[in-house]
């Protein structure tokens, strides 16, 4: 959905201590039958973009995960296309990146100002609602601008408005959140997405002695790019996805994939904004700069006794792209060597959280509690239905209640069910992006909170408002509408096709729910449902 946000110099979300971040507050429109004709919405849309060229259970976990928290719909870039190229991988990754970088170049589909989630398309879950992925998005950020204001300084920018006299500004702001590895790959150790880039916020010794000492790296700091996980406003990232179609079709810097290029793009700006900053620094700067380094302290990476492949910079080429990372797994919780990290814990079961980390963990001296966003939020089931059900007839009919189906909790609250939580970074993520041992994305599944009630959920997110209503709704802007397209139990594609649930993961009953139900929608018998959009949800193979 749309709502106003604050802008600046080039993107300022809402200070931390805000309560209600403007892209959840909702607006409100006069009551009619049907959507008014020519109804613009005119404040920035949050939008999920999921690059996937095919079904497999996989995606529809990841789909299904976003349902359950009612995400906006998915839109799916590239599925159903084909790559044939005679590469490695066929031209999926340098075609992932242009799939992308056309959707977000197309104007009738989104804004400038409108928000952008990008996630992997086949080892993504969502566990926390879109409302928390935000505010720790714009909690993040200015955090990051902080310690950016902090280090480098400001200068004199051109006043927003064009016609005022200049204004002093951050010289660097951070507008675009990747998730964070603890290995860099597939890129050169010396090269400056590797070596360049800055260290983590996490503390120095949060893994002990080895903490980033540790040569299979499961001890070290998460710090590198992983490109499996971005969100930042829609310009930025496009800017980011410019540069890296440019990286791969031009200059043909894709040979090792996606991740080879984004990781490329954020070293260079690290090494251009350090290499500037040193440049400019006094004896004194540099001196205790030097001493702090040969003492074992961070500042500069360019200052540490590491080999880094210089880089020389061209005039006019651009190398500021507002990139940042998750360090401390808020938002983005990448699994390669960070499995041993996450457990999943209720957080009131004190004695059995203790036990289990004791257990696994015998050094480590943490006390979890549930994250204040969560204390604060609404409980875990109403984002599948938060009281907006239809009264309209052909919603009454559509997936009508089941005893069999549909036994939900009357109450479950965050801290009772189990989540995946960071023991070492104190956090409980917003997603869990499965990268790395890739048995994980069997063995795990059944322990996200929402697994015992897969299906029943579903079908209680789809029998939320489906007419008229609802799209007038998404207009206007809402707590569940997300953008113009409004639709629920099924994805867009990028070519702007409507997919139902029934039609992208049909026969994946069994990974996704394993509850012995049988086929979506014939647990009770078979017949044909049509949903508002004129599409079958359920029928019969021959129909």
């Amino acid at each position: 959905y749309r709502t106003a946000l604050t802008k600046s110099l080039p993107y300022n979300p809402l200070r931390q201590h805000d309560v209600e971040s403007p892209l959840l507050a909702p607006e409100t429109q006069e009551d009619d039958s049907t959507a008014p004709k020519g109804l613009q919405k005119n404040n920035p849309s949050f939008h999920l973009l999921v690059p996937a060229t095919e079904t497999n259970p996989n995606l529809c976990k990841t789909i299904h995960s976003s349902f359950v928290l009612a995400y906006p719909p998915p839109t799916l870039v590239n599925y159903g296309k084909k790559f044939d190229d005679d590469t490695w991988d066929k031209g999926t990754h340098a075609g992932k990146i242009r799939g992308v970088y056309n959707y977000l170049s197309d104007m009738d589909k989104v804004k400038d100002d409108d928000m952008v989630l990008i996630v992997d398309g086949y080892d993504v879950w969502f566990q926390l609602p879109p409302a928390i992925m935000i505010k720790r998005y714009q909690r993040l950020i200015n955090e990051a601008n902080d310690r950016l204001r902090r280090r480098y300084g400001t200068e004199l920018k051109p006043a927003e408005d064009g016609e005022n006299a200049s204004e002093m500004g951050p010289k660097y702001t951070q507008t675009v959140i990747f998730g964070a590895d603890k290995l860099c790959w597939p890129n050169g150790a010396a090269d400056p997405a590797c070596a360049a880039i800055p260290y983590s916020t996490l503390p120095k010794d949060i893994y002990g002695s080895l903490t980033d000492s540790s040569p299979d790296g499961f001890h070290n700091r998460p710090r590198y790019l992983n490109s499996g996980t971005v969100m930042g406003p829609v310009k930025d990232v496009r800017a980011i996805y410019e540069l890296a179609a440019k990286k791969v079709e031009e200059d043909n810097r894709g040979v090792l994939g996606d991740q080879f290029v984004f990781a490329e793009i954020f070293g260079e700006q690290e090494y251009q904004r350090e290499t500037l900053r040193q440049s400019t620094q006094g004896t004194g700067g540099k001196w205790f700069e030097w001493l702090s380094s040969a003492l074992g302290g961070e500042d500069s990476p360019l200052s540490a006794n590491t080999t880094i492949n210089n880089m020389t910079a061209i005039a006019g080429h651009r190398y500021e792209f507002g990139i940042g990372l998750d360090y401390e797994s808020k938002m983005f919780q990448t699994m390669t060597h960070s499995a041993n990290d996450v457990e999943f814990v209720a957080h009131n079961d004190t004695s059995r959280t203790r036990q289990l980390i004791n257990d696994k963990h015998p050094d480590l001296n943490v006390d979890l509690t549930l994250p204040f966003d969560l204390q604060l939020a609404h409980g875990p089931l109403w984002y599948s239905s938060p009281g907006n059900h239809s009264l309209d007839a052909v919603d009454r009919i559509l997936l009508p209640h089941s005893d069999y189906l549909d036994d939900l909790p009357e109450h479950l609250s965050w801290d009772e069910i189990p989540l995946a939580s960071n023991l070492f970074a104190k956090t409980v993520p917003a997603l869990l992006h499965i990268n790395g041992d890739k048995s994980l994305l069997t063995d795990w599944w059944s322990s996200m909170w929402f697994h015992p009630y897969s299906r029943a959920i579903l079908r209680r997110f789809i029998r939320s408002t489906q007419t008229r209503k609802a799209a007038q709704a998404a207009a206007a802007g809402g707590q569940t509408w997300w953008d113009m397209r409004g639709g629920r139990g099924g994805v867009w594609t990028d070519t702007g096709l409507w997919v139902s649930w029934h039609d992208v993961c049909k026969g994946t009953e069994e990974e996704v729910f394993a509850d012995g139900k049988e086929v979506w929608g014939k647990e009770e018998g078979s017949r044909k449902v049509v949903n508002y959009f004129r599409t079958v949800i359920v029928a019969d193979e021959e129909d």
